[in-house]
């Protein structure tokens, strides 16, 4: 088994859902008492708050760059980033290993692609909905990407951070939710990308009427298939 290094705790209540997934994974692949072999480099989410609200990606870059280098000294076959936004700094994190790093918008493209789905929905947080790091991976993929127009756009990001990311499950947040997915699928999208790794806590592929991709899963999958490759 290779073993895996995560960057998680942005927040805990999705990267714990990674470690879940993937140690069940693992077991349900060999049996037993089999688990993954996981190193974990798991943050205080309020300082990379300040970053994200800041505008400081390059210290965020600098930050899990330096943190991934360290769970490749420790032996560390791949990198895992356990959450959608910080993929903003991806490139800084390659630059600084030499194992593969698991690009979560690479499994999510595939899962799209693999699911017939030409033109799809994205929610995330504001960053992950507006910049191009994550929407432009898509993008080249050949997918047709819709994000939320305003208020909705700002109704997505303050639940996922006055609301997910504290552990709180608002039923009416959820009702808000299903309503931004249904104006986007009248906009012509035939599947729903969660494209926060908190927003699986809240919506479900139950929810929908169109294929869901949730990428916590579909990013945890990838990094089993690699685990075990």
């Amino acid at each position: 088994m290779r073993r895996l290094g995560l960057l998680g705790g942005m927040s805990w209540e999705s990267s714990i859902e990674y470690e879940r997934r993937i140690n069940e994974g693992v077991r349900a692949a060999l049996g037993g008492t089999h688990s993954a072999d996981l190193l974990i480099r798991s943050y205080d989410f309020a300082a990379i708050e300040v970053m994200q609200a800041a505008g400081d990606w390059a210290g965020a870059g600098a930050v899990l760059a330096t943190d991934a280098a360290h769970l490749e000294r420790a032996g560390a076959e791949a990198i895992v980033l356990c959450t959608n936004t910080m993929h903003v700094v991806a490139p800084a994190i390659e630059a600084a290993i030499s194992v593969p790093f698991l690009h979560l918008a690479d499994a999510t493209a595939s899962a799209v692609v693999d699911a017939g789905v030409e033109k799809v929905a994205l929610l995330g947080t504001r960053y992950t909905m507006e910049q191009d790091f994550y929407r432009g991976r898509l993008e080249a993929r050949g997918l047709e990407v819709l994000v939320p127009d305003e208020p909705d756009r700002t109704l997505v990001h303050d639940v996922i951070y006055d609301e997910l990311v504290r552990g709180r499950i608002v039923p009416s947040s959820k009702a808000a939710y299903l309503g931004v997915i249904d104006r986007l699928l009248e906009r012509g999208a035939t599947g729903v990308i969660a494209g926060c790794t908190e927003i699986e806590l809240l919506v479900g592929p139950h929810d929908v009427d169109v294929a869901y991709f949730p990428t916590t899963a579909l990013h945890a999958d990838a990094a089993i298939a690699f685990a075990l490759s």
